[in-house]
């Protein structure tokens, strides 16, 4: 007898029996499968929030150095407005150097440099960046000197 492709043929029923060994293979395969797939979500979050922290560091030295060259600026005003940047997403320890430390109308031009330590800024405790740092530097001209 050939048959009419058109039903599908009888499924098979499953046992109890069946679908508990089912069910045992499943959380195997869940409890050899799930520290990989954390892993990799914890990697890709670290990774996001290095990249995160140099692009801020680099938005520090800009507006740090862009404060810094206006006439009347002071060192001080540069490093605040830096700080202020890198503490819109909490940046933790980071150290700024304003260069010369002295502003004054002779000055040609400002310098702002930030140091990023890894170690402290990271969300999770996965080290994929331990004992390193994000380093930026800029300099700009002042406005106003010849």
């Amino acid at each position: 007898m050939i048959r009419d492709w058109k039903y599908p043929l009888p499924m098979r029923r499953t046992t109890k029996h069946a679908a508990a060994k089912r069910r045992g293979v499943t959380a195997v395969e869940f409890a050899m499968v799930s520290p990989i797939v954390f892993m990799m979500f914890f990697a890709a979050f670290e990774f996001c929030r290095v990249a995160m922290i140099r692009h801020t560091a680099d938005n520090a030295v800009y507006e740090g150095a862009r404060r810094g060259i206006i006439p009347g600026a002071s060192a001080n005003d540069a490093r605040n407005q830096a700080e202020f940047v890198l503490n819109t997403i909490g940046v933790n320890s980071a150290n700024i150097t304003v260069t010369p430390a002295t502003i004054n109308k002779e000055t040609p031009d400002v310098t702002v440099r930030v140091r990023i330590p890894l170690d402290g800024n990271s969300f999770i405790p996965l080290r994929f960046f331990g004992g390193q740092s994000v380093d930026r530097e800029i300099t700009m001209h002042r406005e106003g000197v010849l």
